[in-house]
This record gives structure tokens, sequence and C-alpha cells, in this order.
């Protein structure tokens, strides 16, 4: 059925690249390719499901409904406008305006947005309550046995564009959409690496327990794959996964690829469509000498976001540090101070944030680097010095009031 729905879907829009990387190739000694779904019509694999979704149900509904802060919110715009259907789109009060605009520019005329609540559930249960109440079809994004099927086209293309099934898929799982579409269709062939973000591990917790659990509250900086709790159908397709398939991410670590891809191979990525790519490192041994496929699932990137995905990835890669200094207040002290720093040392941020003390005063201190190693000989030279000073670079309770 998947292989229907990916060529129904070829009067509507092209399959997406798969192109091999030879920077990845090379450096994980392995036949690299990334799938990327980033450069299909709405910068992620959702219009999928959409389209498939509503091709079975058109023409006896010309309602949809569906509550997304992201990418399945464009998905489901783009299919509305191409069936001349009427959609009706719930989204947080607080989702970013780009997105809000890229929703209504797919959509056109078609689609109605409806920004209600602060948070994704309360949305959530305005569509619904909207649907049943005007006789709507609504969509998930992905506990639908349609938009699974729809999302299971990507395999199907995998497989034509390579000419066979990979040895090792790498894939994000959030609701576990395109993760359970690709293993419902390559089944046992190959070999899975499902991935997920640190602070929404929906799919571990649920291979744990047996059943979906809520894992709330999530960290939501991965937004294409924070999702609190995987879906009932998806679980069902993913239940079997062997646990030490399934490995999560730091959010930070995340970044380093993203900046990555875009300094290097001028790819746009959105933190979930970077962290196939950047989980490559953790199978480096059971990929080398074989032909991996990494779907880069989405490429929709705000780059208001760029100066904070930069600072969380200098930071996870060591070449940033915050600290906290008590600085002498007697002339000279900041010189002092400053004679501690390397050639390679530079000070980014510099904020007294005690101002009337009399003996010593507290400063913040943001200081990036060239390389890690340095930070250890700088400290070591402070220390020397009698400086008192405390790293709050991973307090993240401190850090989010203060960076």
């Amino acid at each position: 059925m998947a292989t229907l729905a990916a060529s129904k879907m070829r009067p509507v829009f092209p399959a997406t690249p798969l192109m091999r990387n030879v920077l990845l190739s090379e450096r994980y000694q392995a036949d690299i390719w990334l799938k990327r779904e980033d450069l299909s019509p709405v910068r992620s694999y959702k219009l999928r499901g959409a389209f498939n979704a509503m091709r079975k149900v058109i023409p006896e509904k010309s309602l949809f409904v569906c509550a997304s802060a992201g990418n399945h919110a464009q998905g489901v715009a783009f299919m509305c406008k191409h069936f001349g259907v009427k959609g009706v789109i719930f989204m947080p009060v607080t989702t970013p305006e780009q997105k809000i605009l890229k929703t209504r520019m797919f959509g056109g005329d078609s689609v109605e947005v409806r920004l209600i609540g602060d948070y994704f559930d309360a949305s959530l249960a305005a569509a619904q309550t909207f649907c049943a109440a005007e006789g709507g079809h609504f969509l998930s994004p992905f506990d639908d046995e349609d938009v699974i099927e729809g999302q299971a086209s990507v395999a199907v293309e995998i497989e034509q564009e390579l000419g066979r099934v990979p040895d090792h898929i790498v894939l994000p799982v959030g609701g576990g959409g395109i993760s359970a579409g690709t293993r419902g269709y390559f089944g046992d062939a190959c070999r899975y690496t499902l991935v997920e973000p640190t602070g929404a591990q929906s799919l571990a917790r649920a291979l744990e327990e047996g059943a979906p659990v809520d894992v709330s509250p999530i960290d939501s900086f991965v937004d294409g794959a924070a999702v609190a709790k995987i879906g009932v159908r998806t679980f069902e397709r993913l239940k079997s996964v062997d646990p030490a398939d399934v490995i999560a991410l730091d959010e930070d670590r995340i970044c380093c690829t993203i900046i990555e891809m875009l300094n290097v191979e001028g790819i746009v990525l959105e933190p979930a469509g970077a962290m196939a790519i950047e989980a490559l490192g953790e199978v480096a041994d059971q990929i080398r000498g074989k032909t991996v496929v990494c779907i880069a699932s989405g490429g929709n990137f705000d780059f208001e976001r760029l100066p904070e995905v930069k600072e969380r990835a200098q930071r996870y890669a060591g070449l940033k540090k915050y600290f906290i200094l008590r600085l002498p207040q007697r002339p000279g002290a900041l010189r002092d101070f400053l004679d501690m720093l390397g050639p390679h040392d530079n000070i980014t941020r510099f904020e007294y944030m005690k101002k009337s003390a009399r003996n010593f005063g507290s400063v913040l201190i943001g200081i990036e680097t060239d390389a890690p190693e340095n930070f250890p000989a700088m400290f070591e030279r402070i220390d020397g010095a009698g400086f008192t000073y405390t790293d709050i670079t991973n307090d993240e309770t401190l850090a989010q009031f203060v960076i």
C-alpha cells in the first residue's frame, strides 16, 4: 500500500532526492546517503501523510481539521490548497510568526488558521471539539493509519533511488509516524537506529513500560520531534524494537550538526532534521563498511534561532564557557585578570552583576576559544593568581536567568 501511496503522490510533488554525502562517508568509513526531506515542497515529510489521508476520504469529506505548531500544519495547508478543500488549522498563540505565515502561504484561501491557547494541548482540544461539532475529518500528525502509510512512501523512494534496501537506516522519532512507516515497509530487511531528543524520550519510555506513556514535561527545542507521548498506532509497529537501537541525543549536541551542515555542506536543517546525522557517531562501529541512509526529516529552520543554536553548539563542544568572577575592587584588578587569558581566548560577554560592593564585585563573563583544551590552562592561571570564580556553563537553572 505504501508503494501505491508513493505513486499517487508523483503528480503532486516529485520524490525527494537521496544524496550520497562524501564528508560523512569518509568520516565514518561507510557509504552514507541523506534522504533529503528538507527539499520537499514544504521542507519536511509531513505533506506525505496529509496527502495520503486526505485522498482516501475526498470527496466524502471536504472539511479537514488539524492542530499543529509546525510542519504538520504546513503539510495539511499545502494539500488543502491542492485538493481545493477547506482546512481549519489550530495553532498555539505562542507559535512563531514565521510558521503561521508559511502555513497561510501554503494554504492560501483554502485554509483558516486559528490561534488558541498558550500550549499545544489547548490547541489540540479546541481542534477536536471544533471538528466533532462541524463534522470535519481530523488529521492526526502521526497516530493515523493512513498518515503512517503516507510517511512510508519515504522508504519506497529510498529503495527505488538506491536500487536496493540499505544495510542500516537512521531516523528521528517524535510521534513515530515516519519510523513506524519505514519499519513497516522494510521489516527486518535492514537494521534501524531510532533517535530521540533527550528532553522527549517517548519511545524509550514506552518500550520500558510496554505501552505509550506521557513523559511530560518535555524540552521543546527539537520541536519537530518533541512529543510527550508516542502514538498508539505507531507504537504498535515499534513495540518490538530493541531498546538498544533507540538512542537519545542532547539538544545542545544536535546544534553541532546544524551548524556543521550549514557551514560545510550548505544544508539548512531544523533540529529534528539533524538528529539522524548527529546519531552516526553513536553507531560508528555498527555502520563501518555498510550502506547507511539518514533521513533528514525537515529544514524548516527560523534563522532568528541561529544565534541560540550557535551558542548551544559552542557550549556543548567546550568552545565557550560562562562563569561568575569575584573581582577585587582595586585599581589594576581587571588588567590582572585579562593577563590570564591566552592568545585564542576572547571575551564575548562582560557584565557587572553587583556594582555596590566595596571590596569585591561579581562579574558575569563569557569566554570563547578555538579549542576546548585551552580552558584548563586558562583556569589554572586564574587559580594561580588567586581569583575566585564559579563556572555556570552547565548550570541550566542559573544560566537561563543570566546568559
